[in-house]
């Protein structure tokens, strides 16, 4: 590529024209938050497979049923229908407490 300088043509190198300019320049803090960012992702990814896979397992060894007591009679149902209800159950309640104690003890 030519370019002319106060009259004179002069040779650039197109290897310098791909040198980046300082501002689109990474800095290392933001290479740093930038390769946090996606181990956490990561992290996450295998934490939900993680859960999954036990999640099956649990299903898989636990399907047998079981006689539940209720306080006015009873009932058959598999264990782990029971052991998902009750972590849905849970589950569903403290979500209804953190919204509850947020309610109540926001500012006026």
């Amino acid at each position: 590529m030519e370019t002319v300088d106060q009259g004179r043509d002069v040779q650039t190198s197109p290897i310098l024209e791909a040198v980046p300019e300082p501002a689109d320049v990474e800095t290392r803090g933001a290479r740093a938050l930038r390769h946090g960012r996606r181990a956490r992702l990561y992290g996450w990814a295998v934490v939900g497979i993680v859960a999954i896979v036990a999640l099956i397992a649990l299903v898989a060894a636990n399907t047998r049923p079981v006689r539940l007591n209720w306080i006015f009679g009873s009932g058959h149902a598999s264990l782990v229908w029971i052991v998902m209800g009750a972590g849905v159950l849970g589950w569903a309640l403290g979500i209804a407490t953190c919204i509850l104690f947020r309610y109540r003890t926001r500012k006026p």
